[in-house]
């Protein structure tokens, strides 16, 4: 294979994209890299003045690219965060291939005329990265001109594309309300946390400057946009952040035990798909300690905050949290907030819109409001299915629940690859682990089983975790406690050792992180 002349595409200079780009080139390939922003980073490149990372950053760098040792923090802010980035893509020569400005609208698979995808046993007719048979138009709005009087449109064809969008941007989910209860009849300003999160740190703090700010939501970016509202308006204008689930937010100091106590230990705990009789045993056998571990957390948080005061309580276990990636961790000072009359806190299973704020269930009076930020989450799933041009490959997303193999690869959906679409407590180091193995691929050292095996091998991971996540199922988060056992799987696909450590003892009860797997690639 001339790796050279293949030509290869990645979506999105977020942090899958980078790693795409680096792993590829180190494989001899030269990818073209599509950024619709001026910049690197994707979702860093865009956040709220507090905001920093919840990953301990042990757990948060790339194995062959270590912090700065002046960044002392054990969780760095966000222009830590992109500063890192920023020096990753210098280090590996990454930005003279990216076109920024550039933002892919569609993207479109063409075939020979005799070639028939439905006919296919293996994946893109060979189980190849790079088929014959076909090859990706993709169509690209360049932006960057300011004198032109429109956008224009560029036609490229590739060998392979990779995805990198991630999840948390673009396509912002806004609830749908009844006639003449939506944010039309409202009038204050409505945004979702994305557009929020977009501003200028100063034009943000001008926004909600002496405004009654009412926050809806209670994920990571909700409780966050809260507590900075909070603090920089005070009790004078409080923050009201209405939620319908309350989770359990955890403090900082205890995200390193719950990160060390991802091992194998851990891990022979949790039920696996296709799992034989002696591991189904061993799970069911060691599973209570799991149990004891999640109450533990409970009571603790429950003794240590006012969780019953306020009604954040949450009904679900915090190891179910965990394993559905909603993790939330607690800002600086929220319960201080609460306390001193900056922040109130609402708990309501609807809302709707009036003129001077929001009509809340079981409240006989409107809750005043001059602002409304809805931190109401994604599309992610619809963002993905609208890339294609494609109305099978539509379909092949929007009506399938089944996660992708290897968490990245789409059984019926050739020569692309997904990165950054999968969850976890640590998206760097799992994605970092998938872009290795992707790499690996596109190499040639390995190829795909039949598409009927890959499509029961994504069937056994579904039916495995909706056993265990029932109504909490998300095909992207299917693997949050079996990192270490989807790494197995890698490794063994690319033919490297799957055991990273130096002796039996460190080997189950260690936590493994991006450092163990610096040589994989």
């Amino acid at each position: 294979m001339e790796s050279d002349k293949k030509r290869i595409a990645i979506i999105g200079a977020g942090i899958s994209g980078l790693m795409a780009c680096k792993y590829t080139l180190e494989k001899g390939f030269n990818p073209i890299v599509f950024e619709a922003r001026s910049g690197i980073g994707g979702v860093w490149s865009q956040t709220i003045e507090s905001t920093k990372l919840q990953t301990p950053k042990d757990f948060y760098q790339f194995s062959d690219f270590s912090w700065p040792r002046e960044v002392k923090e054990t969780y760095p802010d966000h222009t830590q965060v992109l500063e890192y980035l920023h020096a990753y893509a210098l280090h590996f020569n990454i930005l003279p291939r990216i076109k920024f400005n550039s933002k892919v609208t569609c993207i479109d698979y063409v075939t020979s005329s005799s070639a028939d995808l439905h006919s296919w046993d293996l994946w893109g007719g060979s189980g190849e990265p790079f088929s014959p048979w076909g090859k990706w138009r993709l169509t690209v709005r360049n932006g960057q001109n300011p004198s032109a009087s429109a956008p224009t449109d560029q036609v490229y064809q590739v060998d392979f594309v990779i995805l990198c969008m991630g999840r948390y941007s673009d396509l912002p989910n806004i609830p749908d309300f009844p006639l003449s209860k939506g944010p039309e009849v409202f009038n204050g300003k409505v945004l979702h946390s994305m557009d929020y999160a977009a501003m200028d740190d100063d034009v943000a703090a001008d926004l909600i400057k002496e405004k009654r700010v009412t926050v809806i939501g209670f994920q990571k970016s909700a409780v966050d946009i809260a507590a900075e509202v909070a603090n920089k308006n005070g009790a004078t204008h409080p923050c009201t952040l209405l939620f319908k689930t309350a989770h359990w937010i955890v403090p900082e100091y205890l995200l390193p035990l719950v990160f060390q106590g991802l091992n194998r230990f851990t891990e022979l705990m949790i039920h696996k798909p296709g799992e034989g009789f002696f591991i189904w045993l061993l799970a069911m056998l060691l599973s209570p300690l799991l149990w004891i571990f999640s109450m533990s957390i409970e009571c603790y948080l429950k003794y240590m905050y006012p969780l019953k005061k306020y009604n954040m309580v949450p009904t679900h276990r915090f190891l179910k949290q965990i394993s559905s990636c909603m993790f939330t961790v607690l800002p600086a000072n929220f319960y201080d907030r609460i306390k001193d009359g900056s922040l109130f806190l609402k708990k309501s299973q609807s809302f709707s819109f009036c003129r001077n704020g929001l009509i809340v269930q079981g409240e006989s009076k409107p809750l005043l409001s001059d602002i409304v930020i809805l931190a109401t989450g994604y599309k992610s799933e619809e963002k993905l299915k609208n890339m294609f041009s494609s109305t099978l490959f539509q379909k092949c997303i929007a009506e399938s629940s089944a996660p992708f193999y290897r968490e990245c690869i789409h059984p019926q959906i050739p020569q692309l690859a997904i990165l950054g679409y999968a969850d976890s407590p640590a998206i760097l180091y799992s994605t970092e682990m998938r872009s290795k193995w992707l790499a690996h691929f596109l190499a040639g050292n390995f190829r795909l089983p039949t598409i009927s095996k890959m499509e029961e091998d994504v069937m056994e991971w579904e039916k495995c975790k909706r056993r265990d996540e029932k109504e909490s199922y998300r095909r992207s988060c299917v693997s949050t406690l079996l990192q270490i056992y989807c790494n197995d799987q890698l490794c063994k696909d690319v033919g490297c050792n799957s055991r990273r450590k130096n002796w039996f003892l460190a080997e189950l009860f260690a936590a493994y992180g991006p450092k163990d797997y610096k040589d994989l690639s």
